[in-house]
């Protein structure tokens, strides 16, 4: 039997509304993913299109139980604060219906309650539909399994996005350098000169990167101390920079052909959520196995390509690229304004090929006019 119940959510609005034989019933409030519309395993961001209710999960526990692989295993407590993307009360998995949403269940895409619910009404979830405890018990008892839901796309341009490079941009050092001297000094000078060589434009990006990694191969630990150095070398002004970039309703996002595990801690330090950078793999003993060959930021025109995907994930109003190298320059198409930055290393092809050149963070004249 088909069921009468029906759920529309809308991205734009970041509203559900809850349709029994064609009459609208309820509207909820809802968060759908910061990260904006997407299909790929691993993105973070909200598929649209025809989805069923799959399974119900969750009926008859306590409100704020906290589900772990679907499993009940705790009550969370009010004002236990975290930036953990908790998933509460209740659980309405979903099944694809459309060829571009095939994987949506195994991408364990839900509508849930939330720890988060000071950020409902506004795009806040990893992927999910979050919906405040007390809305998704209520929609969770007026609902059948087989009920239709539509995810409809953005359609509205809204919000900016600031990209970042990181290396000699946000901390003054080339992280892939110091890696390489912590692991061997002897092979330091040879990899600095790689490092340079790609910086500058003199040799393809994905030669140099496969070439530096094949001699350094780092380990764990290495890679981790690399990453206290990024904070003791934040350029200076960077933090105002980002701060002053939020306030302005930009969503900073660091995009580095540098490794995430590296990045992620100064991300963290200096407040921003998302990180576009370099997997690195280890084994079980933090020995090297292998970095991510694939992941466009190895090569060059790879950032343009990160940046197209963001910029088609939520077609945000204005987008900016700040960096120091040959692969922020070549962002320029895909951005309305590319910064050169040059407070760190000064290359003349950047600084003549940039829209906007910046010596340092501290102009805030500069900052705000870029910003508005």
């Amino acid at each position: 039997m088909i069921s009468p119940i029906r759920l529309s959510v809308s991205m734009d609005q970041q509203m559900l509304d809850l349709f029994i034989n064609d009459e609208l019933v309820r509207r909820y409030n809802v968060s759908t993913a910061e990260k904006g519309m997407g299909f790929t395993e691993g993105s973070f961001r909200t598929p649209t299109g025809r989805f069923a209710i799959s399974d119900k999960i969750g009926e008859g526990q306590p409100m704020y139980t906290r589900f772990d692989a679907r499993v009940p295993v705790g009550i969370w407590s009010q004002g236990n604060t975290t930036d953990e993307d908790l998933i509460l009360s209740r659980i309405l998995r979903l099944d694809g219906l459309d060829p571009g949403n095939k994987n949506t269940s195994s991408r364990y895409i839900y509508i849930h309650g939330t720890n988060r619910e000071d950020l409902i009404g506004q795009p806040a979830s990893h992927g999910c539909v979050r919906l405040s405890n007390n809305d998704m018990v209520d929609l969770f008892n007026l609902v059948d399994v087989g009920a239709l839901v539509e995810i409809h796309p953005l359609t509205k341009p809204k919000g900016r996005l600031l990209f970042i490079d990181c290396d000699s941009t946000l901390s003054a050092m080339e992280g892939i350098d110091e890696i390489a001297r912590l692991s061997n000094p002897a092979i330091f000078a040879e990899v600095e000169a790689l490092t340079n060589a790609a910086m500058n434009g003199e040799v393809p990006l994905a030669e140099v990167f496969k070439r530096r990694m094949e001699i350094i191969r780092p380990g764990k630990a290495i890679v981790e101390a690399v990453a206290q150095q990024y904070i003791d070398n934040v350029v200076p002004g960077a933090a105002v920079l980002i701060r002053m970039a939020k306030e302005h309703g930009w969503l900073p996002v660091i995009l580095s052909g540098g490794f995430t595990p590296a990045i992620q801690p100064v991300a963290r330090y200096l407040g921003v959520r998302h990180v576009e950078a370099v997997p690195l793999h280890f084994n079980e003993l933090g020995e090297y196995t292998g970095y991510g060959e694939d992941y466009p930021s190895t090569r060059n025109l790879g950032k343009n390509e990160i940046i197209r995907q963001w910029k088609e994930a939520m077609l945000p109003r204005r987008v900016i690229m700040i960096g120091d190298g040959i692969s922020d320059l070549e962002t320029k198409p895909d951005v309305d304004l590319m910064i050169g930055f040059g407070g760190v290393v000064q290359r003349e092809k950047i600084r003549s090929g940039a829209d906007v050149w910046w010596d340092d963070y501290t102009d805030l004249e500069k900052l705000m006019t870029a910003l508005k």
